[in-house]
């Protein structure tokens, strides 16, 4: 294991030049060893995990959840905090920034980063809750992609890049998070979801922000300066197929589902009947076809 740990090192260093010293030591950060084999455990649960709870009843976990979207709502609100503060204090270059050129704000930048790239494998819980609760229709393409990326690309950014001009869509994402996770905090008390209706919203946001970071990216390459070329390249490349699969996952949610709700309030309509689409909930008058209200869920 060693030999092979020495072999990957030295193609790692052949392949994008020398690793940063200044992480050297630091957890998880040393070897990829650790952060490739929780992918390959996560990937494997994602497959085998559905199977295992097929014939099982699905677990609620309201009150971990609440505690959950709680912890990394405030995690993501210290992060995004934290690197506006560093990116503030160290003058930050919005065009282009380097990696050494900041001095101890570089280091605050490096830090909060750190947990930015460690929060990428708490975020892996979120698919664990998918398959213990049996919400597998949740599970997509573009959720087990984005999860199990991140968490290896930002192994590499810590280790070559891990300040700079690395601190713009990491910020972003850290207020983005913020808005996600107290809204899926919320959702997990039932009383709450009639009055969640930010959810589209959010998602809005997430395109938003892997379009500005695509623009603050091509700053470098257009305005270089000591941030290696290839990262900014990688990176905009990496948002444009976060943008092609959030907007497809935007379209199948959110526009379909309008248009089918258009169609259903036209045809209710035409016989004489009215649907009311508040929120998560459906509402129907009980008088009208003796349809009873929906219940809201349980868990």
């Amino acid at each position: 294991m060693e030999h092979f740990d020495a072999s990957l090192s030295t193609y790692f260093k052949a392949l994008l030049g020398p690793r940063d010293t200044r992480v050297k030591g630091w957890f998880l950060l040393d070897n990829y060893i650790p952060t490739f084999i929780c992918s390959v455990i996560y990937l494997l649960i994602v497959w085998l995990g559905p199977k295992y709870m097929r014939n099982k009843q699905p677990f609620s976990c309201r009150g971990i959840l609440v505690m959950y979207n709680l912890g990394l709502t405030l995690l993501s609100l210290y992060m995004f905090c934290e690197l506006v503060t560093g990116v503030w204090e160290g003058k930050y270059n919005f065009f282009c920034q380097g990696t050494r050129t900041a001095g101890e704000s570089d280091m605050k930048i490096i830090r909060v980063l750190w947990w930015y790239y460690f929060s990428k494998l708490i975020e892996f819980m979120d698919t664990f809750f998918f398959i213990l609760r049996k919400n597998n229709h949740q599970i997509t393409v573009l959720h087990v992609y984005h999860h199990a990326s991140m968490l290896n690309i930002w192994w590499f950014v810590m280790n070559w890049v891990p300040c700079g001009h690395s601190y713009f869509g990491a910020t972003l994402n850290s207020f983005i998070h913020v808005l996600m996770y107290s809204y899926y905090g919320l959702s997990s008390v039932p009383s709450m979801r009639p009055y969640l209706w930010w959810k589209k919203y959010i998602t809005q946001g997430q395109l938003l922000q892997f379009v500005l970071t695509i623009i603050q990216t091509s700053c470098g390459v257009i305005w270089p300066c000591t941030f290696p070329l290839g990262w900014l390249y990688f990176q905009i490349g990496y948002m444009i197929s976060l943008i092609a699969l959030f907007t497809n996952f935007y379209i199948q949610t959110y526009n379909k589902k309008e248009a089918s709700r258009r169609k259903d309030h036209l045809k209710d309509h035409q016989n004489g009947s009215v649907a009311a689409v508040n929120g998560h909930t459906n509402s129907f008058s009980p008088l009208e076809n003796n349809v009873k209200p929906r219940k809201l869920r349980k868990d």
